[in-house]
């Protein structure tokens, strides 16, 4: 009877403590959802994670902390598909494009082993001269705002190297599905070449990564479809390219596509007239690279990001650089 009541007296101790623990997580995951939710004509612009870094799912209880810097120039477009220059050139040899510059912080927490959630959130602004829609050419005009932010929760179907479902292969890479939405930020909606979509929208996304051939080799995949809800000018992303890691360090070089399956074409009678459609259909091929290092006993991680725009459709010809930094915090065993 006394061991009896021990047990039990053990069991009700304890109940407690593993319902503070599921407890915290839900509490973690509620926050990221609501702030997510709060943040609810442009080009395409939601904050990510590159080279399918999402494929990564922190541990249990650890939260992942990223901050980016990003900024951009272009000083050709795509008006549908004819390349025209915007170059607006001051009488003392500056020239002026479409310049971007923004911040983004990005925040995963790990749920379980194989489910994390995650939030992106940031400050934007863009300004250009060329085009006459608000005024006399060549004055300045921009817009600023909260980017769309984008949230998701992310499920590990394989994990390279680990022990997997019976029906995976032995030589599965690491495979991650991501069930994403976007919601609008605060900038002008009507300003041509915003920096966004400014539309609420569902994005169904799959990662991979796998290494081959000699070691720290390996391919990296991220493929994703966002049904823009706002704007209905439905898109697709696909990113490919391969990685090379050399103990703390990582390189890595891929090709990036945006395609739109719906959506109006830009017109522009330079220098008067610009029509800049609220559901442009946006195309454009990328060429992306970067390189980051991971310190060995805190495993913050610091890296450069850059992307250009070769080719396209009703876009501009971007040159994206960048840099981030990124730590883990285990909040809960």
């Amino acid at each position: 009877m006394k061991e009896s009541a021990k047990t039990n007296r053990q069991g009700t101790e304890q109940a407690p403590r593993r319902a503070l623990k599921k407890g915290r997580s839900a509490f973690c995951f509620g926050l990221l959802f609501c702030l997510a939710a709060a943040g609810v004509r442009g080009s395409e612009n939601a904050p990510f994670m590159p080279f399918a870094q999402w494929t990564s799912l922190p541990k249990r209880g650890e939260l992942r902390a990223a901050a980016f810097y990003q900024e951009s120039e272009a000083y050709h477009i795509w008006v549908g598909n004819r390349y025209q220059d915007i170059t607006w050139h001051k009488p003392d040899g500056e020239r002026y494009g479409i310049d971007i510059t923004q911040g983004f912080i990005s925040l995963d927490y790990g749920l379980t082993e194989r489910w994390a959630a995650d939030l992106s959130f940031g400050y934007t602004t863009v300004g250009w001269r060329a085009f006459a829609n608000y005024g006399p050419v060549g004055r300045s005009y921009s817009t600023d705002g909260f980017m769309d932010t984008s949230f998701g929760v992310r499920y590990k179907i394989a994990g390279e190297g680990e022990e997997n479902p019976t029906w995976m292969p032995q030589w599965a890479p690491s495979l991650v599905f991501r069930a994403g939405a976007v919601v609008p930020g605060s900038f002008k909606k009507s300003f041509p070449f915003a920096p966004g979509n400014r539309s609420a929208s569902i994005q169904p996304q799959l990662l991979a990564r796998k290494h081959f051939g000699w070691p720290g080799l390996g391919a990296y995949l991220d493929a994703a479809f966002r049904w823009n809800r706002t704007t209905a000018n439905d898109q697709y992303l696909l990113g490919v390219g391969l990685f090379q890691q050399i103990k703390g360090w990582e390189l890595d070089v891929g090709y990036r596509r945006l395609g739109s399956v719906s959506g109006d074409n830009i017109r522009w009678t330079a220098p008067d007239t610009l029509y800049y459609p609220r559901s442009v259909r946006e195309q454009y091929d990328s060429i992306e690279a970067g390189f980051s290092y991971t310190t060995p006993r805190k495993r913050i991680r610091y890296g450069f990001y850059s992307r250009t725009i070769f080719d396209g459709a009703n876009t501009d010809r971007k040159f994206w650089v960048g840099g981030y930094v990124s730590a883990p915090f285990q909040l809960f065993d």
